[in-house]
This record gives structure tokens, C-alpha cells and sequence, in this order.
């Protein structure tokens, strides 16, 4: 534990701090808690993008994990997760696994009203294909 962290009680500890998250957060806006539960073998949603940032964890299982411009990888029960929001897409939220339910949790950070995803068209991934790091020729 970090001299910063010596204050805290047992049993709470500090898993990932992001501070350059704030200047990310659009004005006015509220935060949503948001669980995420996949079963087994589940694709999660289809490309998408979120109004704003998000920061959680997973609690359960794995999911295999793909933002634009960044490899897919797969985050264990534990890892944290962060999302820039706004106009960067998230190609895959799937679970990672073929037999067990997943489970992330993640704070979102979006303008009241807002959606909490909205799906690319196909015309959109088309024009971007050249930003996802793991695309197909």
C-alpha cells in the first residue's frame, strides 16, 4: 500500500486511479452505475460508443475487451476498465468465457438523457475500419 493509502481502514484498497479521467467528463453530467452481465459465450453488444467516460471492473469471469485503436484483451475478475467515451468506438464487450456468466460493473459519466450506447451503422464501421488495430484486410 502506497504512503497516500496508509489511512484507509482493512479491507478497503485503492485498485486503479485514472486521473486524467476528470478532464474527460462532460459538463453537467451525472453519473450512472451500470452492470453489465453476460452468459456464457455472449457476444455483449454490437460496435457502439458511449456519451461519456466509464471506469469499473470486472467482478466475475472474463471478457474479451476491444476499443478502437487498441488490441483486444481480455480482462479477468478484478481487472479494472476504463472508456474514454464520446467518440471512441467499442468494438467488443463479449464474454470470454463458454461455460460461466461474466459480470463487469463500470460508472458512466454522460450528459442527463443521454443514451447509454449508441450502435455504429454498418457505414460507420466501414469509414473507420481503418482506426481498429485488429481489423481484417
Amino acid at each position: 500500500m502506497s504512503a497516500q493509502h496508509a489511512h484507509l481502514p482493512p479491507g478497503i484498497e485503492v485498485i486503479t486511479t485514472l486521473p486524467e479521467a476528470a478532464a474527460l467528463i462532460p459538463g453537467g453530467a451525472e453519473a450512472r452505475s451500470v452492470r453489465v452481465t453476460l452468459p456464457p459465450g455472449d457476444p455483449g453488444a454490437p460496435p457502439h460508443r458511449h456519451p461519456g467516460p466509464l471506469f469499473g471492473y470486472v467482478t466475475e469471469g472474463e471478457i474479451l475487451f476491444e476499443l478502437e485503436g487498441q488490441l483486444p484483451r481480455v480482462l479477468k475478475a478484478g481487472d479494472a476498465v476504463f472508456e474514454p467515451g464520446g467518440d471512441v468506438v467499442h468494438y467488443q464487450g463479449a464474454n470470454n468465457l463458454p461455460d460461466a456468466q461474466s459480470q463487469l460493473v463500470v460508472t458512466m459519466f454522460a450528459p442527463p438523457g443521454a443514451p447509454l450506447l449508441t450502435v455504429l451503422s454498418a457505414a460507420e464501421l466501414a469509414e473507420r475500419r481503418h482506426l481498429r488495430v485488429a481489423h481484417q484486410p
